[in-house]
This record gives C-alpha cells, sequence and structure tokens, in this order.
C-alpha cells in the first residue's frame, strides 16, 4: 500500500499570487480548515513546501 498523508488548509489565498492558490487547488483544497488524503509523492510534497503558510501536514500514513 502507498503510503499517504493528510494535508490542512490553514490559511486563506485571499491577497495571495494566483500561483500560491493555484497549488491550494491542485492539492484539492478551497476552504479554511479543509484536509485531504494525498499520495506521499515528491510532487505532492514539493507543492506543500511552496506553500507552508497555507498548509500544514497533520498524519502520514504507511
Amino acid at each position: 500500500m502507498a503510503k499517504t498523508i493528510v494535508v490542512k488548509q490553514i490559511g486563506s489565498p485571499i491577497r495571495r499570487p494566483a500561483v500560491q492558490r493555484q497549488i491550494l487547488i491542485g492539492l484539492g483544497l478551497n476552504k479554511m480548515h479543509k484536509t485531504r488524503e494525498l499520495e506521499d509523492t515528491p510532487s505532492i510534497r514539493g507543492m506543500v513546501r511552496k506553500i507552508p503558510h497555507l498548509v500544514e501536514i497533520i498524519e502520514e500514513r504507511d
């Protein structure tokens, strides 16, 4: 089974660059405090690393 991470949106994309809003949409997040369980891949980790002020990793599952 693939490893997954649970990502939660903790910041608003209002008054942020459009690129950061697009990264949130790419992660499947669009509302405050929404969570998503995503596959733990380098591309997902890179997206999370680009917007650490808007999202946090809540849990890492095996």
